[in-house]
């Protein structure tokens, strides 16, 4: 008896153009980020773009957008192959070399897919939801600095800026959910809403622990006040514990595993993204991926030093400590079972946020004491 082996798809020579053309803009975006963002902030203040505010915040917003594609696409490639290795599969191997081209292919086919709008769906919450969810991520990118020049912006209030734009997915979420009239999403989204919400609190009493112990809610400066040793290592009777309590709620912030209810399959298709295909699934995927490298770089600026370290230039230390921390996420993500509602809600509401009140209340005692 022969068993016979399936063979990879041969991509026709439409699909072939569009990943060349795919990738070829990809690497020019690449380009253009890296040589501008250097450039941008040494470039004298006479310069013309540096004499036209408009003009400087929209290549800004360009540099953050190719950012936030490049570092989606590539973190769904380290996925796949992280859960392949974990898992003993082998993950994307077909297109390009051993996959490496796999998610590029995939962008491609969300590009190429047909923009579905259900017959009964509310069409203006249907359509401005991925925009709604989408955007905060965006904008939360432009206050985390790689280092003490390659920021967007920076303010004195960046940790809160940080902390309320991301509330904001919750409208998007749950305006996909009810917009979409589809059971699965309503209550996806209403999933999605109370764990964002709930969560939210305990992660802003750990902020405020941080800001307080560094005395200042600027992320720039709190990276600079670690110059000498990390939080994580200078107190860390106060610190460990908030990180593992920030890594819990930024776990559930992101809709990851065990705390991914809101996009349960096993229960509710694919959640709040049910009626979604084409580019308006990609906005809700690139931002999904967008808000785990923000949480990671979140928890390197807080805990970890930031940009801090010897030898390598800033921005590839941070980078390093956040794909360390996205690594953690992922080996959580494939290990752990997902769990109920119910355990989901009580783990926020009897467990973290009286721990986050008692570490917070012990910091303010310890920083009067000392």
């Amino acid at each position: 008896m022969s068993v016979q082996t399936s063979q990879p798809a041969r991509t026709a020579p439409g699909g072939q153009f569009a990943l060349g053309l795919t990738i070829t803009l990809l690497l020019v975006g690449l380009a253009s980020a890296l040589a501008y963002l250097p450039w941008y902030r040494l470039a004298p203040a006479t310069t013309f773009i540096s004499a036209h505010p408009v003009l400087n915040a929209f290549l800004d917003a360009i540099v953050v957008c190719a950012f936030i594609a490049a570092q989606c696409l590539f973190l769904i490639w380290l996925e796949r192959k992280f859960a392949g290795w974990l898992q003993a599969r082998l993950g994307p191997m077909h297109v390009g070399w051993k996959g490496t081209f796999q998610t590029v292919a995939d962008a491609v086919k969300l590009l190429l897919k047909e923009d579905i709008l259900p017959a009964h769906a509310d069409r203006p919450l249907f359509v401005i939801a991925p925009y709604l969810v989408f955007v905060p991520a965006v904008l939360a990118f432009m206050v985390l600095p790689f280092s003490l020049t390659w920021v967007g912006y920076d303010f004195g209030l960046s940790a809160l800026f940080a902390l309320s734009i991301s509330t904001v997915a919750a409208m998007g979420i749950l305006a996909a959910g009810w917009g979409s009239n589809n059971k699965y999403s309503l209550l996806g989204g209403v999933r999605a809403v109370a764990q964002l919400l709930s969560y939210e609190i305990p992660m802003v009493l750990v902020v405020l622990t941080v800001a307080m112990v560094a005395d200042t809610l600027s992320l720039t400066q709190i990276v600079q006040r670690q110059a000498g040793l990390w939080n994580i290592a200078a107190q860390p009777f106060l610190m460990l514990p908030a990180f593992l309590i920030y890594f819990a709620c930024s776990l559930a912030e992101v809709n990851r595993a065990p705390f991914d209810l809101p996009e349960a399959e096993s229960e509710l298709v694919s959640g709040f993204h049910t009626e979604y295909s084409g580019m308006r699934f990609a906005f809700f995927f690139l931002a999904e991926f967008a808000n785990n490298f923000f949480s990671a770089g979140l928890a390197v600026v807080l805990f970890f030093g930031g940009w801090l370290g010897p030898g390598l230039p800033a921005p590839v230390w941070f980078t390093l400590k956040v794909l360390l921390l996205i690594g953690l996420m992922m080996w959580v993500r494939w290990t752990l079972p997902r769990l109920r509602i119910d355990q989901m809600m009580g783990f926020c509401w009897k467990l973290l946020v009286p721990l986050a009140m008692v570490l917070l209340c012990a910091t303010a005692v310890w920083l009067v004491r000392g």
